[in-house]
């Protein structure tokens, strides 16, 4: 079995940050459905601006608010108006990992859509 990357939402901005949330990050449901992220499912939340990475599970937030929100003890990780790169994951036997295409999301600063699919350097 090889991990591989099934969904990424790139250079997304934290629109706010709840401490006293039980947990989770909460996603846009549109910005969720184009990476091929379910509700529940367990992410990775990499900060752009300091560093820190970690997990914890996505949860729909309303659809094209552009919210991302990170919830619970993981919000003294990011601060509000940081950029964070959210990815998921599948294991895969060989064969078929060898021809996964991940949904690769990209936003702009109001966590909108910009592109979608490509992978850019």
């Amino acid at each position: 079995m090889r991990t591989m990357l099934t969904g990424k939402i790139h250079h997304a901005t934290v629109t706010d940050v709840n401490l006293d949330y039980e947990g989770s990050i909460t996603i846009d449901a549109l910005l969720m459905e184009e990476a091929d992220i379910l509700p529940y499912e367990m992410v990775h939340v990499l900060d752009v601006n300091n560093g820190a990475r970690f997990e914890t599970y996505a949860i729909e937030g309303e659809r094209g608010s552009g919210e991302v929100c990170i919830n619970g003890a993981a919000a003294r990780l990011v601060s509000k108006g940081d950029t964070v790169i959210i990815l998921s994951y599948k294991a895969v036997v060989d064969e078929e990992a060898r021809f996964m295409q991940p949904k690769l999301v990209y936003v702009d600063e109001r966590n909108a859509i910009v592109s979608k699919g490509e992978v850019r350097c």
